[in-house]
């Protein structure tokens, strides 16, 4: 693979849901969002990081990530109102056009090498490509507390990160979408709204987004079991 391949981290997020900021959450003795850092700093293929960090903890964040000495972190972006606005405020950082752009949550830890290959593997002549794994749940469209419809699992598919983009793609949505209504849930939607075309590979579920409590302790039981088997 001959193109750069940037990962930009968003790490944001407020943390309403888990009570306070989960990306400084300790799992197994180290900050979530070191962890993510550490994992895509050991995958050969990714080549710079650049973190997107809360602006109210951006210094502490910063002497931080400082401290644990990465080599492929040259600089980090300060966080936006929303996520749509932090990864636009790293994709302003980037002065490649011609390098990958792979956007990976803060609070995923557990990514792995093999998925980040499926996904360099897969991008071809996509405009993206985006990992996913089959809905287990019964999933039902509901309004005013009662049931629309149910949804054909055969046809969902729950959403991870990373999600892999060519630059010039990327930056060309986010720049057409500015000040667009729609609230976006992840990158590849901004891209979708372009008319671009976005792929899956297969995800992972051990890939979890650490959101709840309960997440946090299901990373741990995954991270001990990594850890026992090394």
């Amino acid at each position: 693979m001959a193109e750069k391949v940037i990962a930009l981290v968003p790490s944001a997020g407020s943390g309403r849901r888990f009570g306070k900021d989960k990306a400084y959450v300790k799992l197994s003795g180290v900050p979530v969002l070191i962890r993510t850092l550490m994992a895509l700093e050991s995958i050969e293929e990714i080549t710079e990081i650049i973190p997107i960090l809360r602006k109210e903890v951006l210094e502490e964040a910063v002497k931080l990530i400082d401290s644990y000495g990465f080599k492929k972190i040259k600089q980090v972006a300060p966080g936006g109102k929303e996520r749509f606005h932090s990864v636009y405020n790293g994709l302003k950082l980037i002065k490649d056009e011609d390098a990958l752009v792979m956007i990976h949550d803060g609070v995923r830890p557990l990514i792995d090498a093999g998925l980040v290959k499926r996904l360099l593997q897969g991008i071809g002549q996509l405009d993206g490509v985006v990992p996913a794994v089959p809905v287990k749940d019964t999933i039902k469209e509901v309004r005013d507390g009662l049931v629309v419809k149910t949804l054909k699992r055969g046809l969902l598919y729950n959403i991870q990160t990373p999600q892999l983009f060519r630059y010039s793609t990327l930056m060309k949505a986010y720049l057409a979408a500015q000040g667009d209504p729609v609230f976006f849930t992840d990158d590849a939607q901004v891209v979708e709204a372009q008319g671009g075309k976005v792929g899956i590979v297969e995800g992972d579920y051990r890939n979890i987004k650490i959101t709840t409590v309960e997440d946090l302790k299901i990373a741990e039981l995954f991270v001990r079991e990594t850890e026992k088997n090394r």
